[in-house]
């Protein structure tokens, strides 16, 4: 619902420990993710944050499946409200695509998101 209910799921699935988004395939462009790059949370439609991704792990599902899990810095950085779909783009998301962060001084905790997003469809956010 909210970049605040993304980190409370996060602090309570993930006690204590990195959180990690667990994925079908291995990336192909290992080494661009490791050296800086982010996974980028659509949000109600919009980008409205990201983690960074600190390693790649394999994970054995329940099915017996390899998959890949991104390991994230627990941190999460607010970025400009981008309208985009859900989307695969920590695979392919070239650095000119990517929402710039919001300074640290815009305070936008406890925001609605209707708001925000009026924001940003006027530009002002």
């Amino acid at each position: 619902e909210s970049v605040e209910d993304h980190a409370d799921w996060q602090a309570e699935h993930f006690r204590g420990r990195n959180p990690e988004h667990v994925t079908r395939m291995w990336p192909k462009r290992e080494a661009d993710l490791l050296n800086g790059g982010s996974l980028y949370w659509v949000i109600k439609g919009l980008v409205l944050c990201r983690q960074r991704i600190l390693g790649l792990e394999e994970r054995r599902g329940s099915d017996g499946i390899l998959r890949c899990a991104l390991i994230l810095d627990p941190g999460i950085v607010r970025t400009e409200a981008q309208p985009k779909r859900a989307f695969q783009g920590w695979r392919y998301l070239d650095q000119a695509d990517c929402p710039p962060d919001l300074p640290k001084s815009m305070k936008v905790e406890g925001m609605p998101d209707k708001m925000r997003r009026e924001l940003a469809d006027l530009g002002l956010l």
